[in-house]
């Protein structure tokens, strides 16, 4: 995302320190000034142990208004889930630090295992957004969906 002359990137990241626990993930924020030459900041957001998003979170949308950020990222509480992430949001004030908001996800699909993931948000110059998602179907299969808000 370019905003203020700055480029910014959340990275979604895999600690290595257990091979076989490779599927958990973090999202790490990085900075530049053109694009090319990154500044790496840390993690921005991590799992919460005990709760939905535990084994990891990705962040998928980023939104901007009134000096607040709302992160959109997708979920999971076990490995078993992989694939089927949730989504959540996250809130703060600086891009270097997201909390996670509430205790469920926001939005999952009704139908078979809940996946409803990589959700994104365009801005649409006559006002509103289009949102776009995939979602797990009633036969278990994902589909790219979309929305007009």
């Amino acid at each position: 995302m370019y905003r203020d002359g700055t480029w910014h990137l959340w990275a979604s990241c895999h600690p290595l320190e257990n091979p076989a626990e490779t599927d958990q993930m973090v999202t790490d924020h990085a900075t530049s000034p053109d694009g090319w030459n990154w500044t790496w900041h840390g993690t921005a957001l991590a799992g919460r142990p005990g709760q939905w998003d535990a084994r990891g979170v990705r962040i998928s949308a980023v939104r901007f208004a009134a000096g607040a950020i709302t992160a959109y990222y997708d979920g999971r509480a076990t490995a078993a889930e992989n694939y089927e992430e949730r989504t959540g949001v996250a809130v703060g004030t600086e891009p270097t630090v997201l909390t996670p908001w509430g205790t469920a996800p926001l939005v999952q699909s009704p139908y078979a295992s809940g996946g409803l993931r990589y959700l994104d948000v365009l801005e649409l110059s006559g006002g509103g957004c289009r949102l776009y998602y995939e979602m797990a179907r009633p036969d278990g299969a994902h589909e790219l969906r979309t929305e007009l808000l």
